[in-house]
């Protein structure tokens, strides 16, 4: 197993980072990659969905990005504590109709010592947004370095 920087305990600054790269590799789309930050039996809670591994979480970022077109997001920092960090988060998408949502959460995440999530727990809402209402408009990939926050935006 590959040890994941930052590692616990964090501070501000390495918790902050954490969630950068967190946000970055969610940005990719790339479900196999993604699943290398996660133990191979983390456990998940997503809306009402309850599974562990990376083979489900893989199946469940598959099938995610496959629904949830264009998606861009971004996360912050809410707190921290020696292995555990809680973000806010909203990301933009739209169907396969043209229907453009903004989906806003909260995640719980627990690290091992190794710097991988053992446990992540997200609770997301949807709203219907129309495309002119956008606020991420990047090219599809990582966030911009000068692209404003959550709370520059106002989110």
């Amino acid at each position: 197993m590959t040890a994941r920087p930052p590692l616990p305990p964090f501070t501000r600054e390495s918790a902050a980072e954490k969630v950068r790269l967190a946000e970055d590799g969610w940005n990719s789309r790339d479900p196999h990659q993604v699943s290398l930050a996660y133990s191979p039996d983390s456990r998940w809670r997503n809306r009402a969905e309850f599974f562990s591994g990376r083979e489900a979480i893989v199946a469940f970022l598959t099938r995610k990005w496959d629904r949830e077109l264009d998606y861009r997001l971004i996360k912050e920092l809410w707190a921290f504590g020696d292995d555990r960090i809680a973000v806010r988060f909203a990301y933009e998408w739209h169907d396969d109709s043209g229907n453009w949502f903004r989906s806003y959460g909260n995640e719980n995440w627990e690290f091992d010592s190794e710097g991988l999530m053992r446990v992540r727990f997200a609770s997301i809402n949807d709203l219907p947004i129309e495309e002119g209402e956008r606020k991420y408009r990047w090219p599809l990939g990582r966030r911009p370095d000068g692209h404003p926050g959550l709370s520059e935006l106002g989110l």
